[in-house]
């Protein structure tokens, strides 16, 4: 695996779905090829292993503003490990294995928990000048708050999953709210 001039055995498919099974993911036989195919046109060199700057040639990947970030994740991911990367994008994906992606782009060091800093640091990467610091802190402070934490709180993935549960609560009450108030004006 991760050759291109090797082909892809059934073994090697069962044995990628299992691993990503036992990731809580699922992938079928046919995604499989499908990625192996993506995965060896990104391994140029055909090291068995895709690194930061082949994954910077997909377009979409370069165009994020979270890719230096998402970089620190993919550099050196062998097959087995891309396909399992992968797999929490796709439509098949729990939303527990979406939001520990989440969480792991913004642990950018690694330590099981996420700072308010932390947290700063991506929304800045996502906002970019759109707002400033001083409303990026109000916001986060708020909805630390709304969950029952402070800016001194590290949170833990089940910390995490709480505070974005709030958030999906705000967007869906703010996008109803809309929606009633276009209706009622129109």
């Amino acid at each position: 695996m991760g050759n291109s001039s090797s082909m892809l055995t059934q073994y090697d498919i069962e044995e990628v779905q299992e691993y990503c099974q036992n990731l809580c993911s699922t992938v079928s036989q046919q995604e499989i090829v499908s990625l192996y195919q993506r995965f060896c046109q990104l391994d140029r060199n055909a090291k068995g292993f895709i690194s930061a700057d082949e994954f910077l040639s997909v377009p979409e990947f370069a165009m994020n503003p979270l890719s230096q970030r998402l970089l620190k994740m993919v550099d050196g991911l062998n097959f087995k490990d891309f396909v399992a990367f992968l797999s929490a994008f796709s439509a098949k994906a729990s939303v527990q294995q979406k939001v520990k992606l989440i969480f792991k782009v913004y642990d950018s060091d690694g330590n099981g928990k996420v700072s308010f800093n932390d947290m700063l640091e991506v929304l800045r990467d996502l906002s970019g000048s759109f707002i400033s610091d001083v409303q990026r802190e109000q916001v986060l402070t708020q909805l630390l708050k709304e969950a029952g934490y402070s800016k001194d709180s590290y949170l833990t993935l089940d910390d995490f999953n709480k505070v974005i549960s709030i958030l999906f609560y705000i967007y869906y009450s703010y996008s109803i709210f809309c929606f009633l108030q276009n209706s009622l004006i129109y």
